[in-house]
């Protein structure tokens, strides 16, 4: 039986639901020697942010149990150096390009989603919002509804592409975060970011960090993000994005049947950079033994 595993994500049409995490997987060249980047559903490429940027001191990783922390801090080439260095080289593969933007301003991100807009080859923007306002105390733009709605609106004004804003986790009700994507105009939501956490060295008890606190990422957030993205899903008519410690096939099946149409490989890249490949294959055979044709047959099938 033929199994369509392809998708339309808020306007972004992917051969397949299995995209990787921004900041797992460099902006693609990383990891061309070690993947196929024409077999994956859409790349999305580490964060961009105006100017050119160097990230926080070492040590910026920290393995924990069942997975890892960190607090890399958003290095990146800026809007120009991404275009020049690295646009060039994905063009040339036959695989959507998503940008994940952010900015310290509402102005910030307006100007980085605006200069995107004419860039050929890119298919749509994910939306960083867990990053400090500058100019409202340092709140975090992604756990506070007003200024999150605030920056959704700036970059809808500012661009046509396709947005997918990512949720943050630490949130009192993800719902009234998925939401307030959707009512200002979001084409897609993912979640989760990573969960903030931290870890200390009980030898010389100094945070393992550097930035003292980070993010927590792979298995140890999936069960959190399985939930979250049900919650996400049951609020809105826009497709959900599924992320948090995915390394297997079962793994990626748990969001779809939560309601994710799509999900992206994140921390499992650092320790097999075939993960994605495995689970194509593996949501492939699931569909296949169960009797469905399409990946939408089984999106939010979940039997309570």
């Amino acid at each position: 039986m033929h199994v369509d595993l392809s998708i339309n994500l808020g306007g972004i049409r992917m051969k397949n639901p299995v995209m990787t995490a921004s900041g797992t997987f460099g902006y693609g060249p990383e990891y061309a020697d070690l993947v196929n980047l024409d077999t994956l559903g859409a790349i999305v490429v580490k964060g961009i942010c105006l100017e050119p940027k160097t990230g926080n001191e070492p040590p910026r990783t920290a393995e924990v149990a069942s997975g890892m922390l960190n607090a890399i801090g958003l290095p990146g080439p800026g809007v120009d150096g991404f275009v020049r260095e690295y646009m060039p080289f994905l063009r040339r593969h036959d695989v959507p390009v998503i940008v994940n933007i952010w900015g310290r301003t509402l102005e910030e991100y307006a100007e980085v989603a605006a200069r995107f807009s004419d860039v050929e080859g890119i298919a749509g923007l994910e939306i960083n919002v867990s990053c400090p306002n500058i100019k409202e105390g340092s709140q975090v733009f992604g756990t506070h509804l007003d200024l999150f709605r605030k920056v959704l609106d700036a970059v809808r004004a500012a661009t046509p592409l396709p947005l997918i804003p990512k949720l943050a986790p630490d949130v009192s009700n993800i719902a009234d975060f998925a939401r307030a994507a959707e009512e200002s105009g979001a084409n897609a939501v993912s979640l989760i970011n990573s969960f903030p956490a931290m870890a200390i060295d009980i030898k010389t008890r100094k945070p393992r960090l550097a930035n003292i606190t980070g993010g927590l990422s792979g298995p140890a957030i999936r069960p959190i993000a399985v939930r979250l993205v049900w919650l996400a899903a049951r609020a809105v008519s826009i497709p959900v994005v599924g992320i948090g410690g995915i390394s297997s096939p079962e793994d990626a099946l748990e969001f779809l049947i939560a309601g994710a149409s799509a999900v992206a490989v994140g921390t499992a890249n650092f320790t097999d950079p075939g993960t994605a490949g495995r689970v194509i294959a593996g949501i492939e055979t699931y569909l296949r033994e169960a009797g469905h044709q399409r990946v939408d047959d089984i999106v939010g099938s979940l039997r309570i």
